[in-house]
Order: C-alpha cells, then structure tokens, then sequence
C-alpha cells in the first residue's frame, strides 16, 4: 500500500460513494489512451476518466499550453479581459450554431446548468423547466433536481420547480412504438401534452442533454429535436441543449447537435472544450438572450470564471482538434470500427441486448433476458466490468450497462484491442445467465 493510497483513505472523502465500501485505483501516470495504476499495471482507458479526455491523457501541445501560460499569468480576476479566455470564447463561439456567439464560463457542467436555467428563468419571467426522466445534468443543487437519474433521489424535494417527462428510447419505449419514427411522434405527442398540463406560461425551458449519455447513449430519432424547438417556439419556451459529455468531438461531431439541424437558445459544455486539464465549463448565449442584460446586470458569477489555465488548456484543445483532424477521426471510429465490431459482439452474446451510439460514445445494454429485455442487475453488470478491468480495460460502467467511450485519438487497434477485451468479458456476463 502506498502513502498516497493511505492518505487517500485517511483523508478523502469520495464523490457518490459509501466511503468505507471502496477500494479506489491509484493511477500513477497516463499516455494517450493508456493509464497505469500503482502495481505497474496498464489499462487501454475506454472512460476517458469520466468522459472528459477528449484528446486524451498527457497530450503534449495541451500539456505545453498550459506551462507557458503558467509562466505568463497564472491567474487573474474574472472582471479583467485575458488573452486566453478571449480567444477560448471566440474558439467556442465558433463552433456553436449560428447566432450563439456569447460564452459565460463556468468551472463545470453543473454549475453551466445552473446558470442557462438562471438565464432562461430570468429573460422568461418564468420559473418552471422541464426535464426528461433519463438525464444527468450535475451534482450541485439545482443541477440535481434537474437531472432524471435516481441519483437525484436523496436530494430531490421537488421544490426547484422542476417537471420531468419521457424522452424517445425505443429499446426501452414508453410508447409501444416499435419504429423510431413511431417513437418520435409519441414522445413529441406525449411532450405536447406535459406542456399543456404543466402551464405552457409557466414555463421557461425545456433542457436536454442532446445524446444522453450517463443515462444510456441514447440517440434520438430523426425528427425529436427539431420536434422540441417548434414546440418551445410555439410557447415562448427557451431550448437549453446540453453538450457537457456529447460536445466537443465526442459524437464525431464538434457538438452532438451538429448531427440533429437544431438551434437551441442556450448551449452547456465542459469537459471535452479542454480535455479536462483544468476545470472548465460554460454557456454559450444566443443574441437574444445576451441582449437581455445589455443595460440590466447579469446576477452571477464565478470566483474561477475563464481562468487562464483552463482557457489557455481549451485553447489548445480545440486547436489540435481542428488541425489533426480529430472530430473525422473520432466520427470513422464510430461508422467503421465501434459500429461493425460491437453489432458482431452483440450476436455472440446472449447477456447483450442492445448496443447503441455514435462516434467514440457507445453503450453496451445488458440484459437478464433477451426477451423480455429485464436489466442485467448492478451486481452482475459490476461483474462484468471487473471482468474487463482484470484483462486490461478500463470502462465506464453504470447501472446495466458497459459504456466505451474512450479518447477521440484513440487508434483504430486501440479500439479493437479493448472490443477484444470486452469481448471477452462479456462471457462471464453470459454465464451469469445460467
């Protein structure tokens, strides 16, 4: 046991964890799609950590970014302009749909949450946001009850004045459909009906992870969004898309909602805009919503708010993805590698019940029986998963499901390494089934 690992014990305390139950890694180093742990053991890292490093680990012109701008201006005050927040914000900006060119920067997803809602709320007069059943928007306290998951449950009061409704998923449909286009039409049809008996004036935002993917990687069908937006034109409702897991690449695409012809009012993103070097998060705003706090002032802030090291880490992020081609390679991944070898997985193994996704954002559905399609339960699927760990894959792992979602640099034998791996792990999953 090493003095880290008994300080971490003695001294930290863990994030949605029963604290004397766990038993965490030490990683010691890491390099591109590969970490070590403190045994000398290495994993191919198909968790990206937590679904942030884009570019994955150590990335030299990331790393570089950083120092120089360490040796510049560590650190400055919000109020105060900063080259590298400035050129962070018209980076950004330059990726967002048209007419969201304002980026408020936060030190997160969550608290980039908090904030849109805050904006829409205020240039609304409304107080109401409605959210889908399957989500996660964040850990802090209005960004959880925004969130579907039951994580939310033991913070979850119900005063926030949230309303929740059933986003389309077809494998698990709320609907009876048994085509995507009958699953876009009911879940728009049951949404329409949410607005009308919540108050269409009481509303001020629909927000929607735009692939949900804590919840399941979970695309939605041709049609949904676009669906959404003529229902929040119709009733003044702001549109808050939020691309802190699926932007940045992650989709094969610069934001997941490029895939969907959508223009939302308020777009959320963090992790992937730097990789994950130094905390980063932020809102990107459309004119109107700006316009709104032209001559009245905006009520929030961050201490931390486009600090230069994040700023600088973005910077060079959205930089080497855009020279090196990284968003292409990221959305080949997907259509030729991922896509072809997980749907041949998924034929060998009878404990898979649907694999689903886009780019280098993949989850793996497991299943009790194929039939009825009961989840695999979390102690099966754990097992699964430490079936991967103990043959050199790191997944990320949520409730039924092995989700594979590494760096965007991932190589074409990476991928096919860990498939490999996964493979092979799946059969112990097989073999729970009796």
């Amino acid at each position: 046991m090493t003095r880290a690992y008994e300080l971490d014990r003695a001294h930290v305390f863990h994030s949605w964890s029963a604290q004397a139950e766990i038993t965490p890694m030490e990683v010691v180093s890491a390099d591109g799609s590969t970490i070590w742990d403190a045994d000398g053991r290495s994993y191919l890292d198909f968790s990206s950590q937590l679904v942030f490093t884009n570019l994955g680990h150590q990335h030299p012109r990331i790393v570089e970014a950083i120092q120089r701008q360490a040796a510049t201006l560590c650190t400055v005050a919000p109020a105060h302009v900063n080259d590298a927040r400035s050129e962070a914000a018209r980076l950004i900006a330059e990726r967002m749909p048209e007419g969201l060119d304002k980026v408020f920067f936060t030190n997160g997803g969550a608290d980039a949450n908090e904030h849109a809602v805050r904006m829409a709320r205020l240039t609304t007069g409304r107080h109401k946001v409605l959210t889908t059943y399957r989500s996660y928007h964040g850990g802090t306290q209005t960004a959880i009850n925004l969130t579907g998951d039951p994580r939310r449950y033991a913070n979850d009061l119900g005063t926030e004045g949230v309303a929740r409704f059933f986003g389309p998923f077809l494998y698990r449909s709320e609907f009876h459909a048994t085509t995507e286009a009958e699953e876009c039409e009911r879940a728009l049809a049951h949404l329409r009906r949410t607005i009308e008996m919540e108050g269409p004036s009481t509303i001020a935002a629909i927000l929607l992870e735009t692939v949900p993917g804590t919840a399941g990687v979970m695309p939605p069908p041709p049609g949904y969004l676009a669906g959404v937006r003529e229902l929040c034109d119709a009733h003044g409702i702001k549109l808050i898309l939020d691309e802190v897991m699926a932007g940045f690449g992650r989709t094969g695409a610069w934001l997941a909602l490029d895939h969907y012809d959508v223009r939302p009012d308020l777009v959320t993103f963090a992790k992937g805009v730097n990789s994950g070097y130094v905390p980063m998060g932020g809102v990107a705003i459309s004119h109107e919503i700006a316009a709104h706090f032209d001559h009245r002032a905006y009520p929030g802030g961050l201490t931390y708010s486009g600090h230069p090291l994040a700023a600088a880490a973005a910077v060079a992020t959205i930089t080497a993805m855009a020279e090196d081609g990284v968003v292409e390679h990221a959305a080949r991944l997907g259509s030729d590698v991922f896509g072809p070898a997980l749907a041949e997985v998924a034929e060998r193994h009878p404990v898979v019940g649907e694999v689903r996704g886009l780019g280098v954002f993949w989850a793996v559905e497991l299943v009790a029986d194929r039939q009825s399609r009961e989840p695999l339960p979390v102690e099966a699927t754990g097992k699964v998963a430490a079936a991967c760990r103990a043959l050199g894959l790191l997944p990320f792992a949520t409730a039924n499901r092995i989700h594979l979602v590494p760096p965007c640099t991932t190589s074409d034998a990476e991928v096919r390494e860990g498939l490999d791996i996964l493979d092979r792990a799946l059969k112990t999953g097989d073999e729970l089934l009796g």
